[in-house]
Formats: structure tokens, C-alpha cells, sequence
């Protein structure tokens, strides 16, 4: 059986497109252990559909898309543009500690009065 290595979870909780969406995706399937196939398996999707989502490829419908996200457990939130930053920075704030994410939070924390 082949090993699953983890892919570390985006550093940024705005998803911009359909490719940050796919490293989410991706994420949360190694994290969980699973292989592409067994995932779609369990989901009841083509592997090849899940590939696609995974590579950031925007032929996967939206719809089919969040079923995916939410099924690999993975939340989708959706705020205002003018409150888009605030909701980034307090939500970065509470993701685990992540290299990037730490640099972040001390120079926003320097550049704090």
C-alpha cells in the first residue's frame, strides 16, 4: 500500500481561485491518509474528477466542488469584500501555527502601535 504524505494546508484562508481551492482539497485528503482513489471512492466521484479539483482545474463544477470540500471536511466561508481582510487576518489568527502564518502574525504584531 502506498503512503500518503501529508500536503501542508494553504497558509491563507481566502480562496482566490480554483487553485488555492485544490490545495485545500488536497490537504485535507493526505492529512486524512486517504489516496486519491479511496477518496473518491468514498465520495462517489470519478478519481479523475477529484484529480481535476486537486490540480486547481476549473472544469470541476462549482456545485460538485463544495460537496467535495465539505465532504473532505473542508468549510467554505463566504463575507463581504470590505470585511474580507478582517475576516482573513482573525481567521489566520486561529489556523494552527504554520511557518508563514507565524511571520505573519509577528509583523503585523511589529507593525501594531
Amino acid at each position: 500500500m502506498k503512503r500518503i504524505v501529508p500536503t501542508p494546508f494553504p497558509t491563507d484562508p481566502e480562496v482566490r481561485d480554483a487553485a488555492m481551492l485544490g490545495a485545500a482539497v488536497r490537504s485535507a485528503r493526505t492529512a486524512s491518509g486517504l489516496s486519491i482513489q479511496d477518496a473518491a471512492l468514498a465520495i462517489g466521484i470519478a478519481k479523475q474528477t477529484l484529480s481535476d479539483l486537486e490540480a486547481g482545474k476549473p472544469s470541476v463544477g462549482l456545485g460538485l466542488s463544495l460537496r467535495i470540500a465539505r465532504e473532505l471536511g473542508v468549510t467554505l466561508l463566504a463575507v463581504p469584500a470590505a470585511t474580507a481582510e478582517v475576516a482573513r487576518r482573525r481567521i489566520s489568527d486561529q489556523m494552527p501555527s504554520h511557518p508563514a502564518i507565524a511571520d505573519r502574525r509577528e509583523q503585523r504584531k511589529r507593525r501594531a502601535p
